[in-house]
């Protein structure tokens, strides 16, 4: 739905104003486009006085009504920005968190509103921009600096730790839901074997955010605005990350660029490298590429259930189910080279 009731609306602008210690205004409240998994509201608002004074612009961010199984709540993605922000990350501002569901429903955070473009496919369809990838991986090394003890991770003790190799927990994990889905898919299931006998051994573990990928970073005038969406977020090896971004599946306009379809993958890896002073395992990164397909395409199928089976309305979920075969093709490819 595209609108929120007037009820609605009224409890929240009474919860705003209890927030800001201030009467205020909601001046702007609309779905914004996109967001499968969570939907994303633009909110104007324009406070008297306090410690909000002035005019905001801002996102509200809340639960769609379906969801797919490793997708955090607000109140945990919420953590995890205010976690990323506070090491640096180029991340909207955190403003505010409610788990009070009778405002709105549900748990709800409302974060800073970037300017500029995030869409894949227009960004791929710019010209090579070196310097976009290479502030992309210095980025994500900043991610990646984030650990388990960090002083600015204790607010993610809500995510599981890690026992054992990421990689054979994600072989497990993506079985597991596989094995839940309606309809059975033997090409995943052939392809998380081959993954499961090649499967690299545990490496340092850190802040994964999981969906670093064209598409989830905001772009304004050539220069990172911001990186987005980090409700996959968890604890994992820093390749997995490097495979997701580099991922066919994720390049869009222009496969021939590696780099997230935006530029080559040497730059991307040189300045990842230099910023985290850490060389790039290239055969690990080949592994949880091969991954990416394949936990994408798992992805794709629960979507496309929450249409299908779920009865959520939806044209994107539904569209989703089409990607799949592609996604299939491209692991198949993968794992015969690696064979």
């Amino acid at each position: 739905m595209g609108v929120i009731a007037a009820d609605a609306r009224a409890r929240l602008s009474a919860f705003l104003s209890a927030a800001a210690e201030s009467p205020l205004r909601i001046e702007a409240l609309e779905k914004l486009p996109g967001g499968a998994i969570q939907e994303n509201w633009r909110l104007d608002i324009s406070v008297a006085t306090g410690k909000w004074r002035g005019d905001h612009a801002l996102v509200l961010r809340r639960d769609a009504p379906t969801s797919v199984a490793a997708s955090h709540g607000r109140v945990g993605e919420y953590r995890l920005l205010q976690a990323a922000h506070q090491a640096g990350v180029t991340v909207p501002t955190p403003f505010l968190l409610c788990e009070d569901p009778g405002v709105l429903g549900g748990p709800f955070f409302i974060m800073q509103r970037l300017a500029g473009e995030a869409a894949g496919h227009k960004l791929t369809k710019r010209p090579d921009d070196p310097a976009l990838v290479a502030r992309l991986g210095k980025e994500l090394a900043r991610i990646h600096a984030i650990v388990p003890g960090a002083p600015f991770a204790r607010q993610l003790d809500f995510l599981p730790a890690v026992d054992g190799a990421p990689s054979s927990a994600r072989v497990a994990l993506y079985r597991d839901w596989l094995d839940r889905l309606a309809a059975p898919r033997p090409v995943l299931e052939w392809a998380l074997r081959r993954l499961e006998l090649t499967a690299p051994a545990r490496s340092r573990i850190v802040l994964c955010h999981r969906d670093f990928r064209t598409g989830n970073y905001m772009v304004d005038g050539g220069r990172l605005a911001g990186v987005l969406d980090w409700e996959f977020a968890a604890w994992g090896e820093p390749e997995e990350d490097i495979g997701w971004f580099c991922a066919r599946c994720w390049r869009f306009a222009a496969p021939e660029r590696e780099a997230g379809g935006i530029a080559d993958r040497q730059t991307f890896y040189e300045a990842y490298s230099a910023a985290s002073r850490r060389p790039i395992d290239a055969a690990r990164v080949a592994w949880w590429e091969t991954m990416a397909h394949v936990r994408w395409a798992v992805i794709g199928c629960q979507q496309a259930e929450r249409y299908t089976v779920g009865g959520e309305q939806s044209l994107e979920l539904a569209l989703t189910a089409h990607v799949v075969p592609e996604l299939e093709l491209q692991a198949l490819r993968m794992t015969a080279e690696a064979a």
